[in-house]
């Protein structure tokens, strides 16, 4: 009887681990040692949203977004990821994503009569993204290589869009406005980890397509330039990527990164680059934070960006790209684009003594955003793209890996010279590994344990 409750007291500090483990499940497959030989598992999300205002901010230049109370309901995305250990040495990492339920297109350059058309072509009944597909080569702690499709790691969201890497019912909207989210490229990337207590470090660096200029517009900035619209992705002009976290101290990760691309010119359309006689460099960089502890999880995060012959960007898109085309021709495209913002997060059961306390998380969190914080001349940016927004909610996890949310946001726009947009929001969203990791074999041991100490 004593070995049995040795037994049911080792299985259930195995499920406490797992839990732990499962908590901080990372998509972007680093975690070398959280399993033995291969994992599966995924993330989903679902929200429903009631606002009271309509999408025409646009077209209401006087006044903004028309007050109007609507209702919406929807999957954002829901991802399938697994890993695999060839041996000690070579991995394979897939994420595959169903986004927004799905409706997805092919579109093709053909070469015809008018020398280049656009072909379109319906293939299936929903948007499959493979989001992650890599081969990995891992040497040891310090240096790692790796190549094939992989998330970009810049700014707080890409690095971590998982939806418990978050509070609200959506992911931080202003990174997910002015740059690609989840922001995944084709190349080559390093990592690893350096220093030991208190000088630790992890860091990442990667050689993928560069954006692609067509896509670039003044709404989104150069969220829309992701290339992955044609069978092939443009490598003629690439991008530079690098990260570098801290980790030096419990609980906290302070974090930075910067993304280069010589000419984001060089990497538009096959049939249109004759069309752009200029170069058009691309910075960005961001620094972000997040701390975690019994009581408190709070996180923040700056991105700015700055493009190069922006002007010149939104005459050529105007000039060169047809009105079939499948991108936005609206400018000015912003010069310089920012975002920045942060929340917080009180652990209701770290002040409670009690193991029968629900984990529940009240937040806040705050947002600005531009897409045109500045603009070349002869443009003049508009007040309407500039955005600052609160956001106050509820997270409840019945498990480490579920989590339901509750929030209310409102937006001020152009520094409250237009009409406010106001909503609630409800969701529901799980994260993990379910099979094959360490975490997940804790789980069914500590089960096992349990239905042996029953019988």
């Amino acid at each position: 009887m004593s070995e049995m409750k040795h037994m049911v007291m080792a299985a259930v500090a195995g499920l406490m681990m797992a839990q732990t483990a499962a908590a901080q499940w990372n998509a972007d497959s680093t975690e070398w040692d959280s399993y033995e030989r291969w994992r599966l598992g995924g993330y989903g999300e679902a929200v429903a949203a009631f606002k009271d205002y309509k999408t025409d901010r646009m077209r209401n230049a006087s006044m903004g977004a028309t007050h109007e109370r609507r209702n919406t309901i929807a999957i954002p995305r829901f991802v399938i990821a697994g890993d695999y250990k060839f041996n000690r040495h070579w991995n394979l990492g897939v994420e595959i994503e169903f986004e927004a339920g799905g409706t997805g297109t092919a579109i093709e350059i053909e070469e015809g009569e008018n020398q280049f058309e656009y072909e379109t072509e319906v293939e299936k009944g929903g948007e499959v993204a493979l989001e992650q597909f890599h081969i990995t080569y891992h040497l040891n702690q310090y240096f790692n290589a790796r190549v094939g499709h992989m998330i970009v790691p810049v700014g707080l969201t890409n690095a971590h869009h998982e939806p418990i890497s978050f509070f609200g019912t959506v992911r931080p909207e202003g990174e997910s406005t002015i740059i690609p989210n989840t922001w995944h490229e084709t190349g080559i990337g390093f990592f690893g980890q350096f220093g030991k207590r208190w000088a630790s470090f992890d860091w990442e660096a990667q050689i993928v397509a560069g954006l692609n200029v067509n896509g670039f517009q003044r709404k989104t900035w150069v969220a829309g330039g992701k290339q992955g619209l044609f069978e092939v992705d443009n490598f003629t002009s690439p991008a530079y990527v690098f990260r570098l976290n801290y980790r030096g101290i419990p609980g906290l990760r302070l974090g930075a990164s910067v993304y280069y691309c010589n000419d984001c010119t060089s990497n538009a359309d096959p049939s249109k680059v004759s069309g752009y006689n200029f170069t058009a460099p691309l910075v960005i960089w961001s620094v972000d934070a997040q701390y975690v502890n019994r009581w408190v999880i709070a996180r923040a995060n700056v991105l700015r960006g700055h493009l190069s012959n922006s002007y010149k960007v939104g005459v050529a898109n105007n000039l060169s790209l047809g009105k079939n085309t499948p991108y936005s021709r609206m400018t000015p495209v912003g010069e310089v684009a920012v975002s920045y913002g942060g929340e917080a997060g009180l652990r209701l059961k770290g002040f409670v003594h009690s193991s029968k306390m629900p984990d529940i998380i009240p937040f806040v969190r705050y947002e600005y955003y531009n897409p045109q914080e500045k603009v070349e001349a002869p443009e003049l940016p508009d007040p309407r793209f500039r955005v600052s927004m609160w956001t106050a909610g509820i997270n409840y996890r019945p498990l480490p890996y579920l989590v339901v949310k509750a929030d209310y946001t409102t937006r001020r726009i152009g520094g409250g010279a237009y009409n406010s947009e106001n909503e609630f929001a409800l969701g529901v969203a799980f994260t993990g590994w379910f099979f094959g990791d360490k975490a997940s074999q804790a789980r069914a041991a500590a089960r096992k344990a349990r239905k042996k100490s029953n019988n």
